[in-house]
């Protein structure tokens, strides 16, 4: 790989929302003259509402924070969903009425002029790739090569570079692996990952519903795994549908008629009569953990480097978490003057998001694994612990707090500064 098309600062393989926001972030904050390519296997279109896949995301209140830093929320604003208040019940399937244990508002304090704000955001998926391929197809130094995909990769002491399918080579200072789960440029890098799987089947779909939801989230906790019912704009809703694996794939199996029976018999009737409104998917349940986020001259963000099950739908959050913290720590070593692809500010942002990614990916594990049973004792137990949150405003608040992304080291970008 002697030979290169072009020389970059940043390269970034991966075109999701990490990478996308990672490289209008860097863009946007580092100084004059720095370079930055993506590297996507997606076309960079703009889709239509006829491209929805019926997914949507919760944006934590940092997030939201970051992408108006970013300038790509004004583009999904007026679609946005707040999420306001959120609803917990713990009951069996068959259960004719399922008694809320823990409400709590969503909300975290605001100027004082405007009163509180959400704490969430639901946003679908389609539109936030629009904004952010909006966002960084305008940027003047950053080069979206797509559809690419990287076949090879080479790193010594000065930088890194890349082979692509079409056969081009480029070369940077740095490599940024933000290409999902089965990340290659991670396998290329000999990255060694841990990985579990639950006998769960995700299944994600989205409804119209008859009553207004009124910003509320629920989350029904089934003996299958949590059944999430998040709202969005115009009385509908995203589901995040958890059961084993065995019954998933027999409900997938079913037209749509017997689907909307088994999904209604999960959903009750708090808001009337539902209809889809969008094609379903599922996936199954996996979590995985990068035993390192950094090697010499790459690192790693993003679903790259963890994945965490969905059931308090912190995923994106933890991977915008990701790229706030390494721009910074990227943008005050350049402005230091310093080498941005050496060890020492690499080994300064894997200590700053190693962390706080392993414990939150435990913690939810252990959520769904405690939530993921019908056994009477251990229903009695977290009923309990459920009560006693119900009847505490400051472990209310703590949690708001922390699933808002606003507790711990937060990095500038996610509290809505400039770096």
């Amino acid at each position: 790989m002697s030979e290169f098309e072009k020389t970059y600062d940043v390269i970034i393989g991966g075109g999701g929302f990490a990478g996308m926001a990672l490289g209008a972030a860097l863009s946007k904050f580092m100084p004059s003259g720095f370079r930055i390519a993506i590297i996507d296997q997606a076309k960079p279109e703009i889709a239509g509402l006829e491209a929805s896949d019926g997914r949507a995301s919760a944006l934590s209140a940092a997030s939201k924070q970051m992408l108006e830093q970013l300038g790509a929320w004004s583009a999904v604003e007026e679609h946005a969903q707040p999420i306001c208040e959120i609803d917990i019940t713990d009951s069996s399937l068959k259960a004719a009425i399922r008694p809320t244990i823990l409400h709590y508002e969503n909300t975290i304090p605001g100027e004082k002029e405007k009163g509180p704000k959400p704490g969430s955001w639901m946003v679908e998926n389609f539109r936030l790739r629009n904004a952010l391929v909006e966002v960084v197809t305008n940027l003047p130094n950053v080069d979206y090569l797509a559809p690419e995909k990287v076949v090879a990769m080479e790193r010594d002491d000065h930088g890194a570079t890349v082979e692509l399918a079409s056969g081009k080579k480029y070369r940077g200072r740095l490599l940024i692996a933000a290409d999902g789960r089965r990340s290659m440029l991670r396998t290329m890098a000999e990255i060694k990952v841990v990985r579990w799987s639950h006998p769960q089947l995700a299944i994600v779909t989205s409804v119209t519903h008859e009553k207004p939801h009124n910003a509320t989230a629920i989350q029904h906790f089934l003996p299958s795994g949590p059944f999430a019912i998040l709202p969005l704009k115009d009385n509908r809703a995203s589901l995040v549908w958890t059961e084993d694996d065995k019954t998933g794939r027999k409900i997938m199996a079913l037209d749509d008629t017997e689907f909307l029976t088994e999904l209604e018999i999960r959903f009750g009737r708090r808001l009337g009569a539902l209809s889809l409104s969008g094609p379903r998917m599922s996936y199954p349940m996996e979590t995985h953990l990068a035993r390192t986020y950094i090697a010499n001259r790459l690192a790693i963000i993003g679903d790259a480097a963890h994945g965490v099950h969905p059931i308090a739908g912190q995923g994106l959050n933890l991977a915008l978490r990701d790229v706030a913290a390494l721009t910074e720590v990227l943008v005050d070593t350049a402005r230091l003057g310093l080498d941005i692809g050496a060890g020492e500010p690499l080994e300064r942002y894997e200590r700053w998001r190693r962390f706080d990614n392993t414990v939150s990916t435990l913690v939810f594990d252990g959520f769904n694994r405690l939530f993921s049973s019908d056994n009477s004792a251990l229903r009695a137990f977290r009923d309990f612990g459920l009560g006693v949150v119900d009847r505490s405003p400051a472990l209310k608040a703590m949690f708001v707090k922390e699933a808002a992304g606003l507790s711990g080291e937060v990095p500038r970008l996610l509290k809505g500064e400039p770096v």
